[in-house]
Order: C-alpha cells, then sequence, then structure tokens
C-alpha cells in the first residue's frame, strides 16, 4: 500500500513537472520494493525513476534505470514490462542522437508487440521507427515504416492515430523533396482532423501546409496556412500554439520572403506570448530566431545580442545541448563580422559541449563549421582535417546526410589545393548519399562541384553536363543563389570551349539570379554591398567577354550595372522612384540612351584580370574605347602605384602632423616634420608614380577628350587615386587643363539628375568646425583627440563669406548637427575624421563631466548619416580621410557614400590626413569661388590652382587630397544665411 502511494505521489509531481519531487518519491518506492522483495514493483519504480529522469534531460541516467527495468521484467518473464522498457530505452538513446542504438530498441519493442497480438503497439513500434530513420535522413525508410503504422490505424479504426500518419508521411515525403505528395498528405491529415474534431490537430496540419508550401518556395500560400493555424490558435485559446508556431512561422515566412522587418515583427509577438506564458525554452527559441533575422538583416551587433540572450537562457535551463547551438550561432555572427578568432572561440565552445552531451550529429556539425572557417581564413590543411573528423563522426552515428555534408566539403577544400581527381571522387561519393536521403539542395551542390572540379581538369563538357543538373533542380525548387552560382560555372565552361555567345547568357542569367536576391533584401544597405562583394566576378566576367565580342555598349551598361548597386538602392529610396531596371536581364539602352543623360568627356573605368578598360563618351557623339595592359595583378598594381604615391608627394594614408585624423601614438610617431622650406617639397622630379598613373590612366583616352572638364566613374582601388595630381610627360598635372569630379557610377549620375525638382534645398547652411573633444573616451592605445584651432578659424572665416553662425565648441553636438542637417542646401563640417571610414567625431551630446559619452553619443556614422534626410546640394567634408572607406566592388564604403545615400547631390572629400592652416587658405579660395556663382568643380579647380601658385602650399600634399563626388552644382547664396 505504501509502494503505491508513494507510486502514485511521484507520478502526480511528475506531471506537475516537479521532477526533482517525483524523483524523491519513487526513490521511497523503490526502497520500500527493495525491503518488500518485490521484484515487480521494484522494476516499476526502475520504470519511473528513468521516465523522470529522461523528463529532467539526463537521458544517460535514464538508460540506466530502464535497462534495470528490462532485466527484472526479463527475469519476471513480463513481456509487457519488457516491450515497455525497449519503448523506454529507444526514445532515451533518440534523444541522445544515437539514432542506430534507438532503431536496436524499437526493433525489439515491435517485436515483443507483434508477438503478443498487440497491433496498437505494433503500429506505435513502425511509428517510432519512422521517426528514427527519418532522423538519419533515410526518409524512404522512414515513409515505408509510417505506412506500416497507417495501415494498421486504418484496420482498428483508430482515425485519430490515421490522421497522424498522413501528418508524418507528409513530413517525410517534404524532406524527400516531393512537396506535392506531401501537401496531399497533409490535406488528409487536415480532414481527419475536422471530422474527429481535433481543433489542435487541425492547427497542426495547418502548420504543416504551411511548411510544404513554405519549401515550395510559394512564400504567399505558407503565409495564408500560418494565418489560418494562428486564427486556429486564438480560437482554442492555444497561446502557446499562438506565438510558438503560428507567429514564429509567419515571421520564418516574412523572413524568407526578404521582408526582414516584417519577420522580426512576428518573432517580437511571438517573445512576448512566450513570456507571458513564462515558457522560457520558447523564450530561447524566439530570441534564436530573432538573432537570425537581424543576421540576415546584416545587423550582426544586434543578431549578436539576441543570440547572447538566447545563450543566457539555455545555461539557466541547463540545457547543455541548445548551449552549444547558441555558441555555434554566435560563431557565425562573429565570422560574418570579420571576427574570425572569436568566431573560432565560439565554435570550439559548441564543439566542447558537443562531445560532454554525446550528441555525435552536433559534434559533426561543429566539425563541419570549423572546417569551412578555415577553408575561409586560406588554412586548407586544417580545414580537410576538420571535414575529415566530420566524415568520420557522421560514419559512427549513422547520420548519412552528415556522411555526405563531409564528403562534399571535402571535395570542395581538395579542389582548392589542386587535388581536382580527390575532389572529384569525394563529390561523388556525396552525390550519392544525397540521392539516397533524398536531399535535393545538397545534390544540387553536389552536381556543380562536380562540375568545378572537372572544369579545373579541363573536362570543360563534363563541366557543362553537371551543372547543367545543378541547375535543373535550382530552378524546381527556387534556389536563386545556388541557380546564380551554377550559371556561372556554366558561362566559364561554354567560355573555355569558345561558345562566347552561349557563355554570355549563362553569366547574364546569373547576374540576373543575384539581381534577384538583392532586390529582396529591400533596403538593408549592408546586406546589399555584402552580397555584391560575394558575387562580383559574375558581372566582371560578363561585361569582360561582352566587351572582348565588340558590343561596347552592353559592356558598360553591365560594368555599370554591377557598380552602386547598393547606393541606386538608396537613391531610389530617398527620391521615391524607381529609375532604372531592377535586373541586368532588362538593361537594353544603346549609345544615345547613354549620350543622352552622360556629360560630355565622361571616362568610365573597368577592371579586371588583364588590365583596365576606359570607356568615353566623346562630344557627347559617341561611345569609344580603349584598353591599358597590366601584366600583373591589376589591384595589387595600383595598391602598390598609390602607396608609391603618397611616399613620393609627402603623405600617408594613416598619418600626418597637424592633421584631422583620429591616430595613435605610434601613427604621430611616424609623422613626418615640416620642411622649413615647403616649395622644395613640390618637386616635380620626384613624381614618377604620378606620371605612371597618367599614362596608365589618362594617355590612352588623351585624344577622345577634348574640353576643360573630365567625369570619371573609377573602380577599385583607383577610386582613392589623386586625379587632379596625375602628371604628363612635360610634368603638367592633369587638373591644370581640366575640371574634375568623381561619379560612383552613371545610374547614381542619373538617378540624382532625375531627383524631384524641389527635393534639394535651395537655402541655409549648417557650418560645424572644431567640435569639443575633450569628453570623448580615450580607446585603449589611442591618445586623446586634440582641439583644432584652425578647424574653428575656417568655419568662422567661412560664416562671415556667408553671413553664417558655425556651430564650434561644445556647440557641435552631434544631436545638434542632426538636428540641423535636414534642412540646409550647404553642409560644411571641418573636425577630425577616421582613417578608415571618414567617420567624424563631433562634441558629445552628454557634456556633463561625470558622464562618460559613448561612442553613439559623439561619433558622426555612416548609419547616422543614412538615417538622416539630407537635402544639401554640397556637402564639404574639411576632415581627413573623409574620401575614404573600405573599397568594394560597391565603390568606396565610407561616410562620403553615406552622404550620398543620404541625398546629398554633391560631395567634397579629403584622401588623406590634410594639414589645418593649408586647408583653411584652400576653403577660403574655394568658397570665394562658390560666392561667385562659380560651379563646385571650377571652384575646386580654381582652389587648387592658387594653392599650387602660392609659396607655402604649392606641395602636392596640400591641395591634391580633395575630391568632387556627384553632380557639380551651383549655389544661391542671396539665400543661405
Amino acid at each position: 500500500m505504501e509502494t503505491t502511494l508513494h507510486y502514485d505521489l511521484g507520478n502526480i509531481y511528475h506531471s506537475f513537472g516537479e521532477l526533482q519531487k517525483a524523483i524523491e518519491y519513487h526513490e521511497r518506492s523503490l526502497k520500500i520494493s527493495k525491503e518488500l522483495g518485490d521484484r515487480a514493483e521494484e522494476g516499476r519504480a526502475y520504470s519511473n525513476l528513468g521516465d523522470d529522469y529522461y523528463s529532467f534531460g539526463d537521458f544517460q541516467k535514464a538508460i540506466e534505470y530502464h535497462e534495470r527495468h528490462l532485466k527484472i521484467s526479463k527475469e519476471l518473464g513480463d513481456r509487457a514490462g519488457e516491450r515497455k522498457a525497449y519503448l523506454n530505452l529507444g526514445n532515451a538513446y533518440y534523444s541522445l542522437g544515437d539514432f542506430q542504438k534507438a532503431i536496436e530498441y524499437y526493433e525489439q519493442n515491435h517485436k515483443i508487440s507483434k508477438e503478443v497480438g498487440y497491433r496498437l503497439g505494433e503500429g506505435r513500434a513502425y511509428r517510432n521507427l519512422g521517426y528514427a530513420y527519418h532522423s538519419l535522413g533515410d526518409f524512404q525508410k522512414a515513409i515505408e515504416y509510417f505506412g506500416e503504422d497507417n495501415n494498421i490505424s486504418k484496420e482498428v479504426g483508430d482515425r485519430a492515430s490515421e490522421g497522424i500518419t498522413y501528418r508524418n508521411l507528409g513530413y517525410a515525403y517534404r524532406c524527400l523533396g516531393d512537396f506535392q505528395k506531401a501537401i496531399e498528405y497533409h490535406e488528409r491529415h487536415l480532414k481527419i482532423s475536422k471530422e474527429v474534431r481535433d481543433r489542435a490537430g487541425e492547427g497542426i496540419a495547418y502548420c504543416n501546409l504551411g511548411y510544404t508550401y513554405h519549401s515550395l518556395g510559394d512564400f504567399q500560400k505558407a503565409i495564408e496556412y500560418h494565418g489560418r493555424h494562428l486564427k486556429n490558435s486564438k480560437e482554442v485559446g492555444d497561446r502557446e500554439g499562438e506565438g510558438k508556431a503560428a507567429y514564429g512561422n509567419l515571421g520564418n515566412a516574412y523572413d524568407s520572403l526578404g521582408d526582414f522587418q516584417k519577420a522580426i515583427e512576428y518573432h517580437e509577438r511571438r517573445l512576448e506570448i512566450s513570456k507571458e506564458v513564462g515558457d522560457r525554452e520558447e523564450e530561447g527559441g524566439t530570441y534564436c530566431d530573432l538573432g537570425n533575422a537581424h543576421f540576415r538583416l546584416g545587423d550582426f551587433q544586434k543578431a549578436i545580442k539576441y543570440h547572447e540572450q538566447h545563450l543566457k537562457i539555455w545555461k539557466e535551463l541547463g540545457d547543455r545541448k541548445k548551449e552549444g547551438g547558441a555558441y555555434g550561432n554566435l560563431g557565425c555572427a562573429y565570422e560574418s563580422l570579420g571576427d574570425f578568432q572569436k568566431a573560432m572561440e565560439y565554435y570550439k565552445r559548441d564543439f566542447k559541449i558537443s562531445k560532454e552531451v554525446g550528441d555525435g550529429a552536433e559534434e559533426g556539425r561543429t566539425y563541419c563549421n570549423l572546417g569551412n572557417a578555415y577553408r575561409r581564413g586560406g588554412d586548407f590543411k586544417k580545414s580537410i582535417e576538420y571535414h575529415e573528423r566530420d566524415l568520420k563522426i557522421s560514419k559512427e552515428v549513422g547520420d548519412r546526410a552528415g556522411e555526405g555534408r563531409a564528403y562534399c566539403n571535402l571535395g570542395n577544400a581538395f579542389d582548392d589545393i589542386g587535388e581536382f581527381q580527390k575532389a572529384i571522387d569525394y563529390s561523388e561519393q556525396a552525390l550519392k548519399i544525397f540521392k539516397e536521403v533524398g536531399d535535393r539542395t545538397r545534390e544540387g551542390v553536389a552536381y556543380c562541384s562536380l562540375g568545378n572540379a572537372s572544369n579545373s581538369l579541363g573536362d570543360f563538357k563534363k563541366t557543362i553536363e553537371y551543372c547543367e543538373r545543378g541547375l535543373e533542380i535550382f530552378k524546381e525548387l527556387g534556389n536563386r543563389e545556388q541557380e546564380g552560382i551554377a550559371n556561372a560555372f556554366l558561362g566559364d565552361a561554354h567560355q573555355s570551349l569558345g561558345d562566347f555567345q552561349i557563355a554570355i547568357q549563362y553569366y547574364k542569367n546569373s547576374a540576373i539570379a543575384f539581381d534577384h536576391i538583392s532586390r529582396k533584401l529591400i533596403t538593408n544597405d549592408e546586406w546589399k554591398i555584402s552580397l555584391r562583394s560575394k558575387y562580383d566576378l559574375c558581372y566582371s566576367k560578363l561585361w569582360g567577354l561582352q566587351f572582348k565580342q565588340g558590343n561596347v555598349v552592353e559592356a558598360l551598361l553591365t560594368a555599370d550595372h554591377g557598380r552602386a548597386q547598393a547606393l541606386n538602392d538608396l537613391l531610389e529610396f530617398k527620391y521615391g522612384f524607381k529609375g532604372l531596371p531592377s535586373e541586368i536581364g532588362t538593361l537594353s539602352a544603346t549609345a544615345p540612351d547613354i549620350l543622352s543623360y552622360l556629360p560630355s568627356n565622361t571616362a568610365f573605368i573597368g577592371i579586371n584580370k588583364e588590365g583596365i578598360v576606359l570607356w568615353v563618351n566623346e562630344k557627347g557623339k559617341e561611345i569609344k574605347t580603349r584598353r591599358s595592359q597590366i601584366d600583373v595583378s591589376v589591384t595589387t598594381y595600383f595598391q602598390s602605384l598609390l602607396e608609391t604615391t603618397r611616399k613620393e608627394i609627402g603623405v600617408r594614408v594613416d598619418v600626418n602632423c597637424e592633421d584631422r585624423s583620429l591616430k595613435s601614438p605610434s601613427d604621430e610617431m611616424l609623422a613626418e616634420e615640416r620642411s622649413s622650406n615647403p616649395r622644395s617639397q613640390s618637386s616635380r622630379f620626384e613624381t614618377k608614380s604620378l606620371q605612371t598613373f597618367y599614362n596608365v590612366v589618362k594617355d590612352p583616352i588623351r585624344d577622345l577628350l577634348h574640353s576643360d572638364e573630365v567625369v570619371i566613374v573609377p573602380q577599385g582601388p583607383l577610386c582613392l587615386a589623386p586625379y587632379a595630381a596625375f602628371m604628363d610627360l612635360k610634368s603638367k598635372y592633369l587638373c591644370e587643363t581640366v575640371k574634375i569630379r568623381l561619379l560612383p557610377s552613371l545610374s547614381s549620375l542619373r538617378l540624382i539628375q532625375n531627383c524631384p525638382a524641389d527635393w534639394h534645398s535651395k537655402t541655409g547652411a549648417l557650418l560645424v568646425g572644431d567640435p569639443w573633444v575633450q569628453e570623448v573616451p580615450v580607446v585603449h592605445g589611442k591618445k586623446p583627440l586634440e582641439q583644432l584651432e584652425w578647424a574653428k578659424k575656417e568655419v568662422q572665416m567661412i560664416g562671415e563669406i556667408l553671413q553664417t553662425v558655425p556651430l564650434v565648441g561644445k556647440q557641435a553636438t552631434k544631436d545638434g548637427v542632426l538636428t540641423r542637417i535636414s534642412s540646409v542646401a550647404l553642409v560644411h563640417i571641418a573636425a577630425h575624421g577616421n582613417m578608415e571610414t571618414g567617420e567624424i567625431a563631433l562634441a558629445p551630446n552628454k557634456t556633463l563631466s561625470s558622464l562618460i559619452p559613448d561612442k553613439e553619443d559623439h561619433l558622426l556614422t555612416m548609419k547616422d548619416v543614412l538615417k538622416a534626410q539630407i537635402r544639401a546640394r554640397l556637402v564639404v567634408l574639411s576632415c581627413c580621410h573623409s574620401a575614404r572607406g573600405e573599397v568594394k566592388p560597391e565603390g568606396v564604403v565610407g561616410i562620403a557614400r553615406a552622404f550620398l545615400g543620404a541625398g546629398a547631390r554633391s560631395v567634397l572629400v579629403s584622401l588623406w590626413a590634410i594639414d589645418d592652416e593649408a586647408t583653411m587658405e584652400f576653403m577660403k579660395v574655394f568658397y570665394r569661388n562658390l560666392v561667385d556663382r562659380r560651379s563646385a568643380s571650377e571652384a575646386l579647380n580654381k582652389a587648387m590652382k592658387s594653392m599650387r601658385e602660392s609659396d607655402r602650399f604649392n606641395a602636392v600634399k596640400y591641395w591634391a587630397p580633395f575630391v568632387l563626388i556627384g553632380d557639380d552644382v551651383t549655389l544661391e547664396f542671396e539665400g543661405i544665411k
């Protein structure tokens, strides 16, 4: 009697989730049954304790107790107890991820159920075997067992169970990629759930139909079904289902549509409900999905924030397995930020936990992540080592999908190191497994890996055969990214075979696919820039081949389409229209179309592996081209030439004395002292690199330029070249014969010119100089910033010319600047600039000495500028390095681009650290010419001329850093106050 009482109390506490209390009572039950010698009750107590520890997540302890129960059941000939013990052991091993061991026990469970004629138990055994094979990735085997379960459910007339079997069959067919079959079974499940009035089952069916349509790429249909699931959950008062499944799935569907903000909105509702119902596990899962959504938005910092909250919850709940998964997500986020060291640290933590909890499959995935990380870092030997470990573990745990993944990664790694036959061998093994387990996406990837390796071996026909198979699969699945990659591989193969027109079409198809992905990213700037960088080679190959085939205008259109894509999207959004075709496949402009909006003497520069191509709008009548052949890596060549140029003219990109750069003490130690005879620095005989620039870039098109202005659309390192100082063989600077300005792309100019007539302000000026930086926190290893007296004098001088009071010192706060910046025609900022991005140090918003301002309180970042509504016709950033940024296929991603993207018509920026006093003199001449109604490019040219003719500041380093980017503007100074 006492044993039964403890047994019942234990079960009651178990049902309430008070597992520690349940264990306590079941242990008492065990103790009494042992004292009484009641082996049957002892076995039952072991079974209950196994259930308690299973629910607790301690699967090893659960296995220990269920094995004791099994032993006693065998001794007593208790076939029912033996059957139950086998079932429980199968479940425990399943939860550990040891699916092969689980299958062994489920088979024993099935065998006994069949022997004793327990048809319902036999069906459940088939179901569990189906689950296990499904987890192994053997979906055909899973379908076979789910089918047997279905037959038995029909035989015994269990309609509810029959519905569940349809659900399982639908899920298995979805994993096989047979989505129509999956929909058929989920609809049967839905029909039965309605018949038996199982509202919960009805909701699950809606959910699964949503999942399946999602897999088909029909996201709108997926949203429709998840919406029905949401409605169902609300009607039955299932708050958990409302948040956990409906809002979560709607979030995931909108994520796939590229509407990441909408996805975040739904996940936030899901988070609210999970907090309300106290479901910490669901809260943790939601943080994970929010982190992933922000990751896809390119907001890696926010992604890290959510994944850290995700990690915190799993630590609190003691779920080591999910804690490891959180570390893996953090590793991915840090890797995307470029912090590979931090990424590796988190991957290793994930790996350590997966070994600790005995999760073989997760351990294999961590090896996969580590291997891919090492591959991206160029350590192919280490990458191969980790993928081989992944392969070994996947084989040990019977994870066929993981085994295929490892073979595929090994194939790619061996291709990287030139062992192409080995790459083919591994890719073939991967392909075989992916076909076996029905993973269509990876099957397509394996075909393309085989094609890539065959291409490396020179077997181009084999490449075409494999990549066409992969392409067919990706089209079927609607996977646009892989479709783009497959098309690019096919373009390479056909180009190698000399089928140039076919190659062009494949490259174009590749670009169309990547354009499609980019357009789905809506207005996320960083993500689009990253995507453009990832697939730059596709655009480069396309325009290069078009050019070789004599399609000069088409090549120009393609090259331009690849430039400043994210910037153009920003401009379209800011100006409220679509100024250009969204995809490269819709481009069909002719030379007259381009000439209609291009200024005469526009020089467009394209860089590829063979050298540079220059397109010139000659006299506004026709497009002509020239080439400059370079026998080494073009990018490296120009980077080296830039470094040499800076040394020759006496500047460094990272240092200067008495300048406006954010620099460290080590920078200052390297700074040059000013010469007592500045004129000696202006020698035109120590500038061979400037002559080299002229010979490579300007001289080939000298006969095509016939006016006093040249508009340049540069690429790569040439975006940072000092064009004004290019020197011909007669030691004459380029700016002595022409006015110069730069454009991010031809498309950008067209958008600016077509913007609404009343968009840009005609009145108002914001002048900012020498912001108070004494309270700006000092970063470790950095020297405190100094005040810039000459910057203050500079804006005061400009203020007198324009009759405008400048913001200086403590008035020049970040909030103060951002408040006024949206309403003026002219913005001029003279302050410290960051040497890498051009971002600007302003006075902090918090001015109390007791408060230490954060970076957000004082630094004017690219994000701050892009959020603002800039309507200035001209922005002058009289700061060091304001033209700088990370050079990407998009262009220079820095503060200057941010101002253009925020709506500025043109910006004047500096290429290197500028001298305070020299800049003061430069700006004096520049503004006097602006006031005289000269355009910005002419005023710039006049200022450079004045400096060259001065005694003190005639050296190139004083006048050549200034660059005008964007449209040429003339200001109406009567209205500027």
